[in-house]
């Protein structure tokens, strides 16, 4: 996981994304806001690993289906020697911790504006959403398969 995790951050999009849409918001980001979002800080760390593990768990079936094995479920198993469902159990772990530093970053005397830091929690609180989203059609749409199959 520990060779997996860099080049998942940067594969996942999320920290572009984040930067991207600063440049938009105006009056309130400044030079500094960017400064401190090159600075790789934990707010978007955390962001980053929520996108990217959220993803590879939705993901993780139909990769293997298609013989792509690179995901952080096929690592985590390789790595630690456990089953998929313990390492679905272990990423969403992972997930929870990056949402409580998300939450620790707002208690913290703020190093950015809250501007900024409102933007990556509602960035991730969408790919959260949409991940769960995919997870769910899947679901339904392999059990309609199933039901039309069974009528």
């Amino acid at each position: 996981m520990e060779k997996y995790m860099p080049i998942a951050f940067v594969s996942c999009g999320y920290w572009l994304i984040t930067i991207s849409s600063f440049v938009g918001m105006e009056e309130s980001i400044t030079k500094g806001t960017f400064n401190w979002a090159f600075n790789d800080p934990k707010i978007i760390r955390a962001s980053s690993i929520i996108c990217r593990l959220m993803s590879d768990i939705v993901g993780h079936k139909v990769e293997q289906e298609r013989g792509l094995v690179s995901s952080a479920v096929e690592w985590y198993m390789k790595q630690y020697g456990v089953s998929m469902q313990e390492a679905y159990d272990e990423l969403y772990k992972q997930i929870n911790n990056a949402w409580k530093d998300i939450n620790e970053e707002f208690l913290k005397p703020m190093a950015a504006p809250t501007s900024a830091l409102n933007r990556i929690l509602n960035l991730a609180r969408v790919i959260d959403l949409l991940t769960r989203a995919k997870m769910l059609i899947r679901k339904l749409g392999s059990q309609q398969k199933l039901a039309s199959l069974l009528c």
